[in-house]
């Protein structure tokens, strides 16, 4: 894939160029994540990091090898360690949780209800091996539902990051921001897409691609498919927008308007069911500002399994390829 150029001059919209996705370096989130924790620690003394026994999957064994009198491994205990969290956030430290998105997002979703959103605590929690790319590690451990549970939940921050650049500027914006933070964790390499001097903002979008005839609007690591999806769509002549939403929550609402009035056509993917996640926030955006045709792309009304990463993509309808058959239906579809 080449690198798209940006042009647009609508004052809705961020716009960045990204880098080409073939050749690109591939780096895990998870270990971004433990690495860029580190160098918070250096500049954050208050920043904490609480384990629910799953600290060399999530890798934050990288912080505690590097900081252990500021790691704290609490065990399989999820209620608990929310608890803890909330504890220490109400005597000004800022807890980072480390765990799997299953336990996090529904083991210990009661906690985190009423002893961290409610009283609005300062906490960060951080769900690892989200969506259906976890290592096979079967139904019980994959969560297709976290982002919708998350954005319904009052006063959560909601992020999903495309890539590692963009994990380690969200997560000094995380630190700057006092309240509840979800943020979503891949397993696997990841191409890095952004370059080194993109900034994160809380509640903005970027727009990766620059097109008019129909926009295809992604979150989280889905970006890189949606990316690849375009230049499918590029070489049958279709110019496709491509809108990255980091933040589920608070949502770019005039990102979306503005892709949506420019195009006419709206396409939706995410690496998370279809009901309630990505496409329910932009289908409820377009209803109510501003009716639009559109697609929603994403794993439908089912668990996951245990398989390999392509068979999964393939089965649930996530690859370029499936992106790029969306946009023509609803090309189409407008006539």
């Amino acid at each position: 894939m080449s690198a798209p150029t940006t042009t647009t001059h609508d004052s809705r919209l961020t716009t960045h160029d990204v880098r080409p996705v073939a050749g690109a370096d591939l780096v895990p989130l998870r270990d971004a994540w433990g690495e860029r924790l580190v160098e918070l620690a250096a500049e954050y003394p208050d920043l904490l990091v609480l384990d629910g026994d799953l600290a060399n999957s999530t890798r934050a064994d990288i912080f505690a090898a590097a900081v252990p009198d500021r790691f704290f491994e609490l065990g399989i205990a999820e209620q608990n360690l929310l608890g803890v969290a909330a504890g220490l956030a109400t005597v000004g430290y800022v807890p980072w949780i480390s765990t799997f998105v299953p336990f996090l997002a529904a083991r210990a979703l009661d906690q985190i209800r009423v002893v961290v959103a409610q009283p609005h605590l300062n906490v960060k929690m951080c769900g690892s091996y989200s969506g259906i790319l976890t290592g096979k590690t079967g139904k019980t451990h994959q969560s297709v539902d976290d982002l919708a549970i998350f954005r319904a939940m009052p006063g959560v921050v909601t992020i999903a990051p495309a890539d590692a650049t963009e994990l380690r500027s969200a997560m000094a914006a995380m630190m700057g921001h006092d309240g509840p933070v979800y943020l979503r964790l891949t397993r696997d390499p990841s191409p890095v897409v952004f370059g080194p001097g993109y900034r994160f903002e809380i509640g903005r979008g970027v727009l990766l691609h620059d097109g008019g005839d129909v926009a295809l609007v992604s979150t989280g690591v889905q970006t890189v498919r949606v990316l690849d999806a375009a230049e499918l769509l590029a070489a049958e002549g279709i110019a496709a927008s491509v809108l990255h939403l980091p933040t589920l929550k608070p949502l770019d609402i005039d990102a979306v308007v503005a892709v949506a009035e420019r195009c006419g056509a709206v396409v939706t993917a995410e690496d998370h069911s279809v009901i309630g996640g990505l496409g329910g926030a932009v289908a409820e955006t377009l209803a109510e500002h501003r009716p639009t045709r559109m697609r929603r792309v994403g794993i439908g009304d089912t668990f996951g399994e245990s398989a390999p990463n392509d068979f999964l993509l393939e089965k649930h309808g996530l690859t370029p390829r499936h992106v790029a058959e969306a946009a023509r239906a609803v090309l189409a579809a407008k006539g």
